[in-house]
């Protein structure tokens, strides 16, 4: 098992986001200086994003913007004054949430029936415990774990269309995280698309990318792959007409605990430990992000022999896994769209 420099959590978030435009997981590339591109930079959903557009109207940048950083106020698990928040503590009452919130709500409690126990918003309370969402790690004995995997089951949420409103049992807790950027990145799209915009590059924190319409020059959008195993070099490239790429890596947030093993921050909900399975780090293709946000983190949870069995009965998208002994697996579109680097 790789093991990573024993540095300070916390230390680690601070240099991650000063580094973050020059060591990313995904990394746009191949725009040349003379396309005429507009370009909009900002902090939000704790990660520094760019959103580039071409032929894009007056207001348009500032609106997709204004949407993404509205979406983060409002999903927030943190945020005392967030709608996700006051969810987590409306003690097992129903409570009637906007219509951003029910959508993104919904659609992952979709997703994690879909994926067969891999995927789960209620996960917040063992993510809590492992000192995830705090930056205060610690690794909690099994007994605590056995009781928090009580306060996680997706399937025991209640929502109700008609009325809008979610009812979380008692105790539980949601964390949108695994597919906040996913969902901000479709609709900084229908923003962009409706004002008119005909091509544009999404990058929200670089481990989720949209890329939508041709560029100026007619060529494919193409994103750098960092390589998982460290170093500044690109595993490779993956050049593709359009769609989201989002990944998920172990080496994204993690600590070493007291007994020299790595643990990091993508949780196994059937465990409540950190997923160990053989992957280290997934890449997929997706026509749209909120689906693969969700799908990267589950592929990661699933393993290589997993992800091969999910992919052969759904097909409905392409991935690229490192595994921990070093090994790079991918879907056979993958092969004809990924450019190993040398």
């Amino acid at each position: 098992m790789k093991h990573f420099p024993a540095i300070e959590y916390r230390h680690r978030r601070l240099l991650a986001r000063l580094l973050a435009a020059m060591l990313v997981l995904l990394m746009p590339i191949g725009i040349s200086g003379c396309e005429k591109a507009d370009e909009r930079e900002f902090f939000a959903m704790d990660a520094y994003m760019r959103i580039r557009v071409f032929g894009a109207p007056e207001g348009a940048l500032d609106e997709a913007a204004d949407e993404i950083e509205a979406l983060s106020a409002l999903l927030s698990a943190t945020d005392e004054k967030s709608e996700i928040y006051a969810l987590n503590h409306a003690e097992g009452k129903a409570m009637t949430v906007s219509p951003d919130a029910f959508d993104i709500i919904e659609r992952g409690l979709e997703l994690s029936r879909e994926l067969g126990g891999c995927f789960e918003l209620s996960l917040r309370p063992v993510s809590r415990a492992w000192g995830f969402t705090e930056d205060e790690n610690r690794v909690p004995p099994e007994s605590e774990l056995r009781e928090l995997l009580k306060l996680v089951g997706d399937e025991r949420i209640v929502t109700d269309r008609a009325a809008r409103t979610v009812a979380l049992p008692a105790g539980f807790e949601l964390d949108l995280g695994a597919l906040a950027k996913g969902y901000a990145a479709d609709r900084a799209k229908e923003r962009l698309s409706d004002a008119g915009v005909s091509a544009a590059l999404i990058d929200l924190g670089s481990s989720t990318i949209l890329a939508f319409g041709k560029k100026p020059d007619g060529s494919k959008w193409k994103i750098a792959v960092r390589d998982p195993m460290g170093g500044d070099t690109p595993a490779g490239t993956i050049e593709f007409d359009g769609g989201a790429i989002s990944t998920s890596g172990g080496w994204e947030r993690y600590f070493e605990g007291p007994d020299g093993q790595v643990y990091w921050h993508i949780i196994d909900p059937r465990t409540g430990a950190p997923a160990r399975t053989g992957a280290y780090s997934v890449t997929v293709l997706t026509d749209d992000a909120l689906y693969g946000d969700a799908l990267s983190t589950a592929l990661f949870v699933m393993g290589p022999d997993g992800a091969k069995e999910y992919y052969e009965a759904h097909g409905d998208f392409e991935y690229l896994m490192f595994s921990e002994d070093g090994g790079m697996l991918m879907s056979p579109g993958m092969k004809g769209l990924f450019t190993p680097a040398g």
